[in-house]
Formats: structure tokens, sequence, C-alpha cells
């Protein structure tokens, strides 16, 4: 399929619509959409909240009988099943539109290939794979879920120049500047689940809540403050050591622990407190991170942000379970005494874990590096 350069401009304006739902379309895919008439824009949309009108829904009400003969240029292939809501196909074909522009399939079972079909079956001109790299980047974790059945894993770190993460005493207060920081709130509001471990709640009593108030003052949001929900805080404690009051767990029903433990009476110690307990155990009486992952999965979380010491981040990596890490480079030196990223004992060069660098760029004072591990 040849491309106009009208085409490239109203597909890139519908990727801008479905960045707007970053933060909020959970467990939902983010999609955006715009419908063009005799080459001007009449009616645009994006999904907010899961539940709500999608993306095709919101701009056909916008563009109302202008819809007649348009070009519909959406992010994700339309729907074609019952959910909450109706199937997108089914309004897009009652509308009338005559051609529709789509950047990616839709990976669920439910819809792939079946929403490009019927609207083929009609007689409307479909485009396939428009932007298609920049529309599945916006929903790599959906994807992930979709086809493998489990999230996809940022893991998230601080560090030295010299690749530190924590002086020997354990202080690491501040490492990064107030900049990379308040990325991370980016990063977490992002997530539907963020994962820890006992040894850092025990430790620093973090409470891994996104700040939407700094994101809000930083005119980041596209919805209201208190459209705004936590991600679910996953803690994983292989003898259920840390005590349920702990800032983490905060109210009931926002965060879980992920155990190893058979000791009915601190499964009940959690539970009074509305705290879920899930027991993902391996052969070795440890938490099993692929079972912790499968589980979540099911629980239809789509991405999580690994924000964990370095045993924990090291057996992620260990296991192949890590998609994408997120470093924050600050220039100073914390010496050799100073905690490692990970616990990663490798012995040989061959052993050694590639990475492929999709990104760096300053935050602030600090350098922010994603890359992606390449498992042999």
């Amino acid at each position: 399929m040849s491309y106009t350069s009208e085409d490239y401009r109203f597909m890139a304006q519908a990727i801008a619509l479905a960045e707007r739902g970053l933060y909020t379309t959970r467990p939902n895919p983010r999609v955006g959409c715009v419908i063009v008439n005799n080459h001007a824009v009449v009616g645009t949309g994006w999904h907010q909240k899961a539940g709500g009108d999608h993306a095709e829904i919101i701009a056909l009400k916008m563009a109302g009988d202008r819809a007649q003969g348009a070009t519909c240029y959406v992010t994700l292939e339309p729907c074609c099943h019952q959910g909450r809501t109706g199937p997108c196909d089914k309004a897009l074909i009652a509308a009338g539109v005559k051609r529709v522009v789509i950047a990616t399939e839709d990976p669920n079972p439910q819809v792939f290939g079946q929403g490009v079909a019927k609207l083929k079956t009609i007689g409307i001109d479909v485009d396939l794979g428009l932007l298609r790299e920049q529309a599945m980047r916006l929903n790599k974790g959906f994807i992930l879920r979709m086809q493998h059945q489990r999230p996809y894993v940022y893991c998230k770190l601080a560090m030295s120049l010299d690749g530190r993460t924590a002086m020997g005493s354990g202080e690491s207060q501040w490492i990064t500047s107030k900049a990379a920081r308040l990325d991370v709130q980016r990063l977490r509001g992002q997530c539907d689940a963020i994962i820890t471990g006992c040894g850092t709640v025990i430790k620093d009593q973090p409470s891994m809540q996104v700040r939407w108030s700094e994101l809000e003052a930083a005119d980041e949001l596209s919805l209201p403050l208190a459209e705004h929900g936590q991600p679910l805080r996953v803690v994983m404690d292989s003898e259920l050591k840390t005590e349920p009051h702990a800032q983490i767990y905060g109210p009931p029903g926002a965060s879980m622990v992920i155990t190893a433990s058979q000791s009915a009476e601190r499964y009940l110690t959690f539970e009074s407190r509305g705290i879920a307990v899930e027991v993902c155990a391996n052969e070795s009486g440890r938490v099993d991170v692929n079972k912790t992952l499968t589980y979540l999965g099911q629980r239809q979380i789509n991405e999580v942000l690994l924000e964990a010491g370095p045993t924990l981040c090291g057996a992620f990596l260990k296991a192949n379970l890590v998609d994408e890490l997120i470093v924050y480079m600050a220039p100073k030196l914390m010496g050799s005494n100073a905690r490692p990223l990970f616990e990663l004992p490798l012995d040989d060069m061959a052993d050694s874990i590639g990475l492929s660098i999709n990104d760096i760029r300053a935050v602030g004072d600090d350098w922010r590096i994603s890359a992606k591990p390449v498992y042999q």
C-alpha cells in the first residue's frame, strides 16, 4: 500500500491522541482515532478508561453525519465483539465510512483479524500497517499479555556513573536529581502494578505510590486528578517477613503479597487487613518469578514496574523476565564499597547478558538509558 503524506499526518495525530490514555486505560489498550472527510478532520477520539466509549465511538459522535463517506484513522484494529461496550466495527459500518486505515492488528484472540475481515466484507477499503511500530510501542504490555499471558516488565534502577545503587551502609537517597524522580512518577503512572521485595519494604518503608499531584503540576494529566488510581503494589515476600501495617500495603485492596510461606496464621494476619496473599512457590521454597508474572497476567496486568534491590532484580534478569531496563545514571562516583545494580554472579564472558540500547536522553542532570536485554 502506498500511503500519502496526509495519511501519515492523520495517523500520527491518532497516535498522539492514544498517548493521552497512557495513565488511565488499564487493562485496556491505548487507542486514538481521527475521522477525515474531504481532507478535513471532522471527528477525533481517544479511549480514556475501561468501560467508557472506545476511541472510534467518541470520534463518530463528534463527526455525526460527516462520517458518511469519510476515512477513519485508528491506531488499533476496531473491536468486533460485545464487551462492556458495543463492537466498533458495526458502528463504523453504520456510520457509512468509506475507508479505514489501521496502524496494527488487535492481538486479542477475540478480535485479531476479524475486525478487518468484517469491514472488508461490507466493502469498506481497509489499509493495515501505517506507523505500526509507533502504535505497538504504546501497547507493548497489552500485546505481550495477549500473546504470552504475562505482563511486560520494566526494571527501574538509579545508579552512579560507576554503576552503584547505594552506599555500603545502604544509604541511597538521593542518587539522582529531582527531574529524574519526576520521570519515575511518569513510569509508575503508566504501569498497572509495581513489584518490590521484602528487603526493600523492611529497610526503606516505601509507599511506591504515584504522586499524581506532581504530574498534574507539570500539566501532564489528560483527565482530572480524581480519575487517576494507583497501580497495584506487589510485594514478593517468600517467608512473609514484612508487616501488614507497612506503608506500601496502604488501604484494603491496594496491594498484595506473593509468598512461598505455608503459614496459615500469617495469611490471616495479612488478609484481615485487606491484603491479598497468593502462593507462587518454586521447588526451593522461594517465590517463583515466572509463576508470579503468570498470575499477574491472569489479573489483566499489562505492565509492571520492578523497583527492587539487586537480589530480586537479578532474579528477574536471570529468569529472562526483564523486558526493558530503565536506568537513571547520575554524574557521580560512589566508590567500590557501594552496592551493585544486580546480584548476578557471572564467571565467564560467554555468560554476560548483552543489551540493545533503545534510547539515551538527558533528564535534568542525569541520563536516562532504556535498553532491552538480549537473552541467549
